[in-house]
């Protein structure tokens, strides 16, 4: 680290310190050149994929555009925005660990169906209904049948969709 002051290369490092919850480390260090003192932070830089779409194009992960597919999944869900938060995190956790440089768009989808169905069975299938393109109503039902041979909550999602499918309202 270049010392702010004169510009020298060589500081030596005078005491570390963990702070913002263990996420960030503050050091003070002391120019060997000019004896001036001063404190850097050092943090992790955790780098996203790339999204490869279907089409085959490239794009930044954009953590607002898959927060906003949640929260419309979730729209008008008894689900708190802290569990939604660490959905979040979990997904773009098992996205890092893969440590590919690029993901698929498929993949990603599938990160968040798979939290969805943890959060909320009426969401997942919302968010199944849109992400696969569900054609007719034959397909929601396929998709709540396999859904209940998971757990014996299926029929509470049937009702939930048929009194309001759109998610509009309250459901």
């Amino acid at each position: 680290m270049h010392c702010p002051f004169c510009g020298e290369a060589d500081t030596k490092v005078i005491d570390s310190r963990l702070v913002a919850e263990g996420d960030q480390v503050r050091r003070r260090r002391e120019c060997l050149s000019c004896h001036e003192r001063f404190t850097t932070f050092e943090t992790a830089e955790l780098v996203m994929p790339r999204v490869v779409k279907q089409d085959g194009t490239r794009q930044p992960f954009d953590e607002e555009k898959l927060r906003a597919g949640l929260m419309k999944a979730l729209e008008k869900r008894p689900v708190s925005i802290e569990s939604i938060e660490a959905a979040l995190n979990r997904i773009k956790y098992r996205l890092r660990a893969t440590g590919e440089r690029e993901v698929k768009s498929m993949q990603l989808g599938e990160e968040v169906m798979t939290e969805l169905r943890q959060l909320d069975k009426v969401a997942y299938v919302r968010f199944a209904s849109v992400y696969r393109s569900f054609q007719d109503i034959n397909e929601f039902k396929e998709e709540i049948e396999r859904l209940s041979q998971g757990n014996g909550d299926a029929a509470d999602v049937a009702r939930a969709l048929a009194e309001n499918p759109t998610g509009k309202g309250k459901v």
